[in-house]
């Protein structure tokens, strides 16, 4: 089967609390970033929120970033295929069913490993802002093996997710998914995913981007930090200068993009009172995916892009039901 988006990328839960700001600095971590912790810190962040502040799980939901972004590609439409990696315990069967519920190919047909499936806690600030600790438990461990090449030498783009480039099998992942893309005529894309990302990986980055990156996605603070500009459009002018199309979100002020001429053009976006930021960036580049799939160019997609994203933080959840999405596209 051809597929038109091949993804790569973390496989997680997302456990979603909603938090104070005081309940937030006890905890520790920056607001809206994601930091990302062994075991024994999860279950120290567990008892702050449950015990000591006397929190409930908000709600559980599949996630990671690439997961959602190729969700949302599946939703609007697109043939859509993601490799990752989850162990074989009951929250593994959840994200199994979950993906395959929404029409989502993937390799976890195959004999799943014991261990412990990746989850994401999601602190949600009553400013909407979204605040995330990632326990990667066995997605850490996503290497070659969780690559279908077959589908990816058949995909039309390949969607590769930053956060991978924290794990040293993953990387090595990467690196092979990208030179079958590249050997095939397979399009790559790439999200930078985090300003800590681009920090601490920054050489890793410029690896990829150097080997072959098509489009790359990121927001106005990641572009900022990985240019050195302080100001957007320059920021988003230097980044061309690395790769063919870029897709850089502004938040509510929309999305400086590659123009079809010259330079880059401003796509504007709805402004709305956020409830959820989170999966906001997914969604956008799924919109944006789907819409270069089916011909559409940058700025058409981007406008799609842009509707979806302003929905999904709209409400609590980092992913567009299917309904939502139907009633956006009519």
């Amino acid at each position: 089967m051809q597929y038109e988006i091949y993804g790569i990328g973390n496989a997680l839960v997302d456990s979603e609390y909603l938090v104070s700001d005081s309940v937030l600095k006890d905890s520790g971590f920056v607001k809206g970033t994601m930091t990302l912790v062994d075991q024994a810190e999860r279950a120290q962040l567990i008892t702050l929120l449950e015990q000591t502040a006397n929190l409930s799980l908000s709600k559980l939901a599949g996630g990671g970033s690439a997961a959602n972004t190729a969700v949302t590609t599946a939703l609007l439409g697109a043939s859509t295929f993601y490799s990752c990696k989850v162990s074989k315990d009951k929250i593994g069967d959840f994200f199994v069913q979950d993906l395959a519920d929404l029409g989502v190919s993937t390799n976890l047909a195959d004999q799943r490993p014991e261990g412990v499936t990746g989850e994401c806690i999601s602190m949600i600030t009553p400013d909407g802002e979204r605040t995330l600790v990632t326990h990667l438990g066995i997605t850490q461990t996503f290497s070659v093996a969780e690559l279908n090449e077959q589908a990816l030498a058949s995909s039309k783009y390949l969607y590769i997710e930053g956060y991978l480039i924290s794990s040293p099998s993953a990387i090595e992942a990467v690196h092979r998914a990208q030179a079958i893309a590249v050997d095939a005529g397979v399009k790559v894309a790439l999200t930078l995913s985090d300003v800590g990302m681009v920090e601490n990986f920054r050489d890793a980055f410029q690896n990829l981007i150097d080997t072959g990156v098509d489009i790359l996605f990121c927001n106005e603070d990641e572009a900022k930090l990985w240019t050195g500009e302080t100001d957007r459009t320059l920021a988003a002018n230097a980044l061309q200068m690395s790769c063919p199309q870029i897709a850089m979100t502004l938040s509510g002020d929309g999305a400086l993009v590659t123009a079809e001429a010259d330079g880059t053009e401003l796509i504007p976006g709805a402004r709305v009172q956020p409830v959820d930021t989170t999966g906001a960036g997914d969604t956008f580049a799924g919109g944006v995916l789907y819409g270069l799939s089916q011909g559409q160019t940058l700025a058409e997609a981007t406008a799609l892009a842009h509707r979806l994203a302003s929905q999904v933080v709209s409400r609590f959840g980092a992913r567009l039901s299917a309904d939502e999405i139907a009633k956006i596209r009519s």
